[in-house]
């Protein structure tokens, strides 16, 4: 059985962008193929807590050749999109002002369904551990109120 979703993504307002993917990529230095988020819907100003999405389209850089007749969204793009939200929270942090997070490590990472074109994939970030060199945050990916996967992302300033 799958866990619960690190937040309550039914009581949020998934219409209402607090910035856009133009913004998101104001603050991370991410171009072209990997601006991978749409937009950020969430960010708690208690708990840090973060969400946003990415619509997966069927002309990604990815579909050609991933699983070619069948395209399947890579695990390690759904990582990688909820690293960026974990970057864009973690720049919150006093720790981490004016640097850039870079992807650290991932564990207990697992995938537990397929992703295809045509969906929205909702990233939850959950901070569990704040140092000046490092950000431990639980992740989350969700589309159409299931759990798709989670992972523990490690960041570090770069």
């Amino acid at each position: 059985m799958p866990p619960s979703l690190l937040l309550d993504i039914e009581s949020t307002d998934l219409d209402h962008v607090l910035m856009t993917r133009e913004q998101i990529y104001e603050r991370l230095p991410h171009g072209y193929e990997f601006m991978l988020l749409d937009g950020l819907l969430y960010m708690d100003d208690q708990t840090n807590a973060a969400i946003a999405y990415h619509d997966v389209c069927d002309d990604g850089f990815w579909v050609r050749g991933h699983l070619p007749g069948r395209p399947i969204f890579p695990g390690i793009l759904m990582i990688e999109a909820a690293a960026h939200l974990a970057s864009l929270m973690a720049a919150r942090f006093p720790e981490f002002d004016g640097k850039f997070i870079g992807l650290g490590g991932v564990a207990n990472a697992k995938f537990r369904e397929t992703v295809l074109p045509g969906a929205r994939i909702y990233f939850l970030v959950v901070p569990i551990e704040i140092r000046p060199r490092r950000i431990i945050c639980a992740t989350q990916g969700v589309v159409d109120g299931r759990l798709v996967f989670e992972a523990e992302i490690r960041g570090m300033p770069i």
